[in-house]
């Protein structure tokens, strides 16, 4: 928002904006710091502000009076770097460093801390109905999508706008990531050869998240075979095989919001309590 309270972007998609248009104009926001605001403390403001769920809203406000720094943090996005951008809270201090690409965002009373750069992605490896779910779903939440297969005799069917698709051998498409820790990678070839080499790869990459489609029989065949290659049960354990949250699939769309689900709740640091 600029001086003259014209504005880019969406808080809530209700009044928010509007108040936060008035406060601005009123002065309340303006200062070196930060200015922390909070709807919906209560059901009476929750309803007037537009929340009806009665839920909370929590807005930080920083004045933007400096343009190095956001000039440093674009051209490091431009290099294809993960950057960590600090904020004090009290003096509204910028810092940026090297970011951890599973610290995405911490705020607290002191400090709040944003992670910028390369977007999530996943490498799906064997192309079919399931795969093509799977990579719809995900372009829906942002991810950069790479679909793996190299079978020369397969003919794809339509290629899906906004997905990669590649040739390479599984191994390969692996090894040829560029930020494997925010990349999640599942095998859906159906072909152990296939499977296996992506896998083998993986294990040995930090990607966030590791599945493979499959029974139960089929994935303590999969894990033997990979532990005849040398790999140990620690790192075997890092696949999530079945693939997905066990949620009664059946059908392939309902087996991709299974699988994404899973990758959704890796992501977010949490374990599945089934």
């Amino acid at each position: 928002m600029n001086d003259k309270g014209h504005y880019v972007g969406s808080v809530s998609g209700g009044c928010v904006e509007d108040e936060l248009v008035r406060r601005f104009r009123e002065n309340e926001l303006a200062g070196p710091a930060p200015a922390r605001i909070d709807f919906g403390v209560d059901s009476q403001e929750a309803t007037r502000m537009g929340l009806p769920c009665g839920g909370r809203l929590e807005v930080l406000v920083e004045t933007l009076t400096e343009s190095h720094t956001t000039e440093d943090l674009l051209k490091r996005l431009d290099r294809g770097e993960l950057v960590r951008r600090h904020v004090d809270i009290a003096s509204g201090e910028v810092r940026l460093g090297a970011g951890n690409a599973r610290d995405e965002f911490t705020l607290n009373q002191a400090e709040m801390i944003k992670t910028f750069g390369p977007s999530w992605a996943l490498l799906l490896i064997g192309d079919g109905q399931l795969a093509r779910h799977v990579a719809s779903m995900a372009r829906e939440l942002d991810y950069q999508v790479t679909i793996c297969d190299p079978r020369e005799i397969f003919q794809p069917p339509q290629l899906v706008e906004g997905i990669q698709y590649s040739r390479s051998m599984p191994d390969d498409a692996v090894r040829a990531l560029s930020s494997p820790d925010r990349t999640a990678i599942v095998t859906l070839a159906h072909d152990p050869k296939q499977d296996d080499l992506g896998l083998s790869a993986a294990l040995e990459s930090n990607a966030f998240y590791i599945g493979a489609l499959g029974s139960r029989k089929s994935a303590a065949a999969r894990n033997r075979r990979l532990e005849s290659l040398g790999y140990s049960e620690k790192q075997i354990s890092r696949i999530h095989g079945p693939v997905g949250l066990n949620i009664g699939s059946k059908r392939p769309a309902e087996i991709a919001i299974s699988i994404l689900a899973q990758i959704t709740q890796v992501r977010n640091g949490l374990r599945d309590s089934a």
